[in-house]
């Protein structure tokens, strides 16, 4: 999940504006606990796109 669509319960903003020190906690935890929490929806899509036609072409060389 992006923390761009968090709201904070502390303050009621979003938590990627770190208006108050839990959005700030929460903010910078988000981003060390993962290394693709980062990134947007439509990136994880096209990444997930790529992989797949990798496997394809692997699967239809080796057969």
């Amino acid at each position: 999940m992006t923390y761009d669509r968090l709201v904070c319960a502390n303050c009621a903003a979003p938590v990627s504006e770190g208006r108050c020190p839990v959005c700030r906690a929460n903010r910078e935890r988000l981003q060390q606990e993962s290394f693709l929490g980062g990134i947007n929806p439509m990136a994880l899509i096209a990444l997930l796109a790529v992989l797949i036609a990798a496997v394809a072409l692997l699967a239809h060389q080796t057969a």
